[in-house]
C-alpha cells in the first residue's frame, strides 16, 4: 500500500497514526518532495471513481493563490491532471492507494470500510 502525506499536515498526522496503530504496513511518500506524476494521478483518478476535484487540495494556499476555484471549470480532465502534476501541494493529502481502492483525504469510516 501506498500512503502519500506531507508530515506537516495534521490530517496527514492523524491519518498515519490511524495506519500504524491498526498494524497496517504501507510505504511512506512525503508529498511535496516527490510530488505524483501525471501518470500515476491518471490512474489513480480513473480507479477512485471520484470526481478529479475531489484530488485538489481546495484548502491549500497554491490553490487559493492561483484562483482554481474559478480555473478549474474550465480546464479539461487532462489540464487537470497535468496541474496537479506540477506540485504536490495542490494535491488532496493523504492519499491511501492500494490493490483495488484511492483514498483520498482521511474519513476514518472510509478507511475503516476499505481497510478492516
Amino acid at each position: 500500500m501506498l500512503f502519500l502525506c506531507y508530515p506537516k499536515c495534521t490530517t496527514c498526522q492523524k491519518a498515519k497514526a490511524y495506519l500504524d496503530a491498526s498494524g497496517i504496513a504501507y510505504e511512506f511518500r512525503d508529498i511535496k518532495l516527490e510530488n505524483p506524476t501525471l501518470e500515476e494521478l491518471t490512474t489513480w483518478w480513473k480507479a477512485s471513481g471520484l470526481s478529479l476535484k475531489k484530488f485538489f487540495n481546495t484548502s491549500g494556499l497554491q490553490y487559493k493563490a492561483l484562483g482554481l476555484k474559478d480555473k478549474l471549470p474550465a480546464m479539461t480532465g487532462e489540464e487537470q491532471l497535468a496541474l496537479l502534476a506540477t506540485d504536490g501541494m495542490l494535491v488532496k493529502r493523504p492519499i491511501l492507494v492500494g490493490d483495488d481502492f484511492v483514498l483520498t483525504g482521511f474519513r476514518q469510516a472510509e478507511w475503516d470500510e476499505k481497510l478492516k
